[in-house]
């Protein structure tokens, strides 16, 4: 099938988040895998596409699944430094070997290199000047600790 020649596909930096979060709401078992809901307090965005911050009240609605991996979605807000609000919905997948997960659980030190954590943010933002937020793709690479994580978010060129 020729479409006339396909366009490479690229990722481009864009900026990063450092999200605050809190200790998580223990949802327990369900059908699907163990929920917990994590409190999004407030954080940071900086980076030459977007700077501004991260406004509480956002949670990340986590799925554990019985083998220890995780579905995360996220729903927050990030307030740009011109005051603009932009809406954010981030899912992903998050997953480790089990010592890695222990380690993680009880709060030691671990490198991001020794686990997948990779998101698809969406944003909805107003016309204008940051309205490139809602006419693009982006992909993230994320790393956390049990108070902050780091999301890196490239636009999909």
């Amino acid at each position: 099938m020729d479409d006339g020649g396909s366009a490479e596909i690229g990722l481009e930096f864009s900026f990063e988040i450092r999200a605050k979060i809190a200790v998580p709401l223990d949802g327990g078992p369900g059908r699907d895998g163990h929920r917990r809901i994590i409190p999004i307090t407030g954080g940071t965005v900086s980076g030459p596409g977007l700077s501004g911050r991260v406004v509480p009240g956002g949670a990340d609605y986590e799925r554990v699944r019985p083998d220890g991996s995780s579905i995360v979605e996220a729903h927050y807000a990030i307030e740009a430094d011109d005051g603009t609000p932009i809406y954010v919905l981030n899912k992903g997948l998050f997953r480790a070997p089990p010592e890695v997960i222990r380690r993680l659980d009880a709060d030691e030190p671990v490198g991001p290199g020794a686990y997948y954590f990779r998101t698809a943010p969406v944003f909805d933002a107003p016309a204008g000047h940051h309205g490139w937020l809602s006419d693009n793709i982006f992909v993230a690479t994320c790393r956390f600790t049990s108070t902050e994580v780091s999301i890196r978010v490239y636009v999909v060129t």
